[in-house]
């Protein structure tokens, strides 16, 4: 299967050019020369919110592997208070908007001119809306572990940005057939990350609406490699939480509720040791897909 990978600079596609080399003929698509350790593969230079380079890109592939996106949303008043504050230069206001969802546009209108069978992108959790908020109004939960059914509730362009990306893709699925699927992963870990995150553990002091989630870079490649070779027995278009079985306390899940939020005991089900807020049973019944790291690991050592 020819496969192209796009935000293929970034730090994640190191992991899913790993996980897909030998299975696989890659191509890359970045906005800029990739890495070394992966500059052995073809690649084509160009941006995602330019329908010229996303065609260059696609011609010739079976499938995509959509890693490619503006991270956080650039218009959010505290993360350009906090980028000012560190003397870092702004982007402008609406490059997540034209990233992740322009750029995607334009990929899928060049997947379909190109023949292309199926898209697997990496999105994000936020498309529930707990994180980045806004408003002082807290983020409604109706049950924990959040699942790929719970109701979102985005306030900022990053987490509707997600969210408004997996519906693209699903009407790409309706119009033209492409298989589509979008992965809701947690912050993603390489292993340092894990290590510096037993390192630097410590007692939770208040509650966190990222609810401790994480997941590890090869658990999250794993997963989007099961979904791109299991995709003829999926239905056309899908979504998976992608989340480590743990989260990041050093406190059990069910304590850290009764302390900060105890008005969210009654909607907390299952969540027995440390285990996530964010729930997995789908992928692992569709694909059995079981996360199998954990920054604990480096705890223990």
């Amino acid at each position: 299967m020819r496969v192209l990978i796009t935000g293929a600079g970034g730090r994640f596609a190191q992991w899913m050019v790993r996980e897909l080399r030998g299975r696989c003929d890659l191509r890359l698509f970045a906005r800029r020369p990739v890495p070394a350790d992966r500059a052995d593969l073809p690649s084509v230079v160009g941006d995602l919110t330019s329908f010229e380079d996303c065609r260059r890109a696609v011609k010739g592939v079976d499938a995509i592997m959509h890693l490619g996106a503006q991270p956080w949303p650039t218009d959010h008043p505290k993360e350009i208070a906090a980028m000012q504050a560190r003397g870092l230069p702004v982007p402008a206001f609406d490059a997540t908007i034209r990233s992740n969802i322009l750029g995607t546009y334009y990929l899928m209108m060049a997947a379909v001119e190109a023949g292309v069978r199926i898209v697997v992108m990496a999105g994000s959790n936020c498309a529930f809306g707990h994180g980045y908020r806004i408003s002082s109004r807290p983020f409604p939960f109706r049950y924990l572990p959040l699942d790929e059914e719970h109701p979102s509730d985005v306030e900022d362009s990053y987490s509707y940005s997600k969210l408004a990306g997996e519906e693209l893709l699903a009407s790409f699925s309706r119009a033209y057939g492409i298989r589509t699927y979008v992965t809701r992963p947690s912050g993603i870990c390489p292993p340092e990350r894990l290590r510096r995150m037993a390192e630097t553990a410590s007692p939770v002091q208040s509650w966190s609406e990222w609810l401790w989630g994480y997941i590890a870079s090869e658990d999250l490649a794993t997963l989007q490699r099961l979904i791109l070779e299991k995709a003829e027995d999926l239905p056309v278009h899908d979504v998976f939480v992608a989340n480590a079985a743990d989260t990041t306390l050093l406190e059990p899940s069910l304590e850290v509720i009764e302390r900060f939020r105890p008005d969210l005991l009654p909607l907390a089900k299952g969540l027995d040791g440390h285990r996530a807020f964010f729930s997995t049973a789908k992928a692992q019944a569709a694909l059995g897909w079981v996360p199998a790291r954990t920054w604990r690991e480096f705890l223990e050592r």
